[in-house]
């Protein structure tokens, strides 16, 4: 069954996703900077979330309930656990960084040495974000920050840096919550969405996240809550690490120090799968 269109969009159509119909722009609204937070204001009555992507991809919708049976800290730990004894031979050893190649020219370095999170176990999530209300809060952050401005700061960032804008399209998503949608648009490019779903709906809670986009192997995350503390920020990376991204630390090869000072105030999350 359709649902019942907002005002002020442009042309589009229904498309069938596993059980769910999914509403795709034919082009990206001229407005979309001021149409996306109306839009997000209006999902916790409408529930359809506005969200960028390619309708082309190929889907594999997935039950989001799947996220459910997530225990997240329990998952975490034991990933941690794994991670850390495949990596720490690395992490103690700065001889151990990936060599320069005989044929690689002289002004290419090395790849850095990375010490790894300074963790020996699991240290248990970042706390939320300045300024949460708890669970679903849609509050602003210390800053005056709301979810909706921080997702539309982050669809206008994406789309003046993303030189594959002309090929995605405003979806209207019928989800329970933004960190949803992947699943309820089958995007399948990514790690394993149970996991995946879990993790996003946690961070939607502690930091004001929303999912404003996944297309090819990419999902973005805008942030109204980020982490100001220098130590949340290292937990948050060390969540970043265990999303399975291939980007976090690895591509480009990224000291963990480095990363998580760099969490510290960002209201812009990307992950890539290769």
């Amino acid at each position: 069954m359709v649902f019942s269109l907002p005002d002020g969009l442009p042309a589009g159509r229904f498309e069938q996703r596993g059980p769910t119909e999914v509403w795709f722009s034919d082009e990206l609204p001229d407005d979309i900077e001021e149409l996306w937070p109306d839009l997000l204001r209006r999902a916790a009555v409408t529930g359809l979330h506005p969200h960028l992507c390619r309708p082309a991809d190929p889907a594999r919708p997935a039950d989001p309930a799947a996220a459910d049976a997530v225990r997240l800290e329990e998952v975490l730990a034991a990933d941690f656990a794994e991670y850390r004894r495949r990596r720490l031979p690395y992490w103690s050893d700065p001889g151990s960084a990936e060599p320069v190649d005989d044929d690689t020219p002289e002004d290419v370095e090395a790849w850095p040495h990375d010490p790894g999170p300074p963790f020996e176990s699991w240290p248990g999530l970042a706390p939320a974000g300045p300024g949460s209300g708890g669970p679903g809060d849609g509050g602003s952050g210390g800053d005056g920050s709301s979810p909706e401005a921080a997702a539309a700061r982050t669809v206008a960032e994406l789309l003046r840096g993303e030189p594959f804008a002309a090929s995605l399209a405003l979806a209207l998503v019928p989800a329970r919550r933004s960190a949803d949608v992947p699943a309820v648009l089958g995007w399948s490019h990514g790690g394993p969405l149970p996991l995946l779903g879990a993790l996003l709906r946690s961070w939607e809670d502690r930091f004001g996240a929303r999912v404003v986009a996944t297309y090819g192997g990419e999902l973005h995350v805008s942030v109204a809550r980020p982490p100001l503390a220098p130590a949340d920020a290292e937990r948050l990376a060390l969540e970043h690490v265990l999303s399975t991204a291939d980007n976090i630390v690895d591509d480009p090869p990224t000291p963990f120090p480095e990363y998580a000072r760099d969490l510290v105030g960002r209201t812009e999350w990307r992950f890539w799968w290769d």
